[in-house]
């Protein structure tokens, strides 16, 4: 018997196809579907099955979309954002609203978190998921409903939350050093320097663009120690194995407990800032728009 063809296939196959398509990774899709990566595989071969054409080109460890695929794809995404939306309109309230909140680790941790408090306490019944990670997440598709990005300054999508600055810190006992103590930058050169790898996604550090500004390009610190995360850094500086290049605001916190100090004073500004960006979807949500609210006053104060 031949097809009827504006038959749609199962929503299941569907759902599978938009997932592996989304990550282009079977492994992926099955991490997020709950199933294992030979049931995502099945299904998308019952899918090109049913539908008589190929949806990705497979090679050697790499995952492609045909051009079907692609077609398919853009499809699947705008049905699906269209039904999340209807259905968030129709869904009888619930006690509780869940908050899903993407950052970066290092803002995560030296200024929401410490923060975080009095928010859930002016909300009640409203959970917050926070996800801290260098990946850029994509907010719609990955089910969130609102990020807090660090960018260029220039950046034209999201609001501005602040600006970022940085100055040298470490903890106080460092500069009160007789054999080295640090009175100016030049100083520098008798002290260990700490410093995040350039790896992508990670916040640039700058200390050649700092030192050049400051007077001493061709300064050579007696050592470099290097880490993978900015959080380490700032770790390795409380613990007084050198000096950081500390991003103000967030550690403003450590400062005025006297954990870190900035021996050369003032902060500087840098070309980024950190900016509060929202799904327009979820803007609709009272507990998001709160959210919202609460991270500018934050700021602000």
């Amino acid at each position: 018997m031949r097809k009827d063809p504006d038959r749609l296939p199962p929503l299941d196959l569907l759902l599978a196809f938009e997932a592996a398509a989304r990550h282009l990774s079977f492994t992926r899709a099955a991490d997020e579907r709950f199933v294992t990566q030979s049931a995502i595989s099945r299904q998308i071969r019952a899918l090109e099955d049913d539908l008589g054409v190929a949806l990705f080109a497979r090679g050697h460890r790499a995952l492609a979309l045909t051009a079907a695929g692609q077609k398919l794809l853009l499809s699947c995404q705008a049905v699906l954002a269209q039904l999340r939306r209807t259905v968030s309109t129709i869904r009888a309230p619930r006690a509780r609203q869940v908050l899903a909140l993407s950052t970066t680790p290092s803002f995560a941790a030296f200024w929401l978190i410490p923060r975080l408090r009095s928010f859930t306490q002016a909300n009640p019944g409203v959970d917050v998921r926070l996800d801290a990670s260098y990946e850029l997440r994509d907010l719609r598709a990955d089910g969130f409903d609102i990020a807090v990005r660090y960018q260029k300054a220039s950046a034209s999508d999201g609001e501005r939350l602040f600006t970022d600055s940085i100055a040298p810190v470490c903890a106080p006992a460092l500069p009160r050093a007789k054999d080295a103590p640090l009175k100016r930058p030049a100083d520098l050169q008798r002290h260990v320097l700490l410093e995040v790898e350039n790896s992508a996604g990670s916040a640039p550090l700058e200390w050649a663009s700092w030192l050049r500004s400051n007077g001493v390009p061709e300064l050579e610190p007696r050592s470099w120690l290097t880490f993978s995360s900015y959080n380490e850094v700032v770790a390795a500086a409380v613990a007084g194995h050198g000096v950081a290049l500390g991003r103000r605001p967030l550690l403003d916190g450590l400062l005025r407990s006297r954990q870190l100090v900035a021996p050369f004073g003032a902060a500087r500004n840098t070309t980024h800032a950190y900016f509060v960006i929202t799904d327009p979807a979820a803007r609709a949500k009272p507990a998001v728009r709160a959210l919202e609210q609460w991270l500018h006053a934050q700021a602000a104060a």
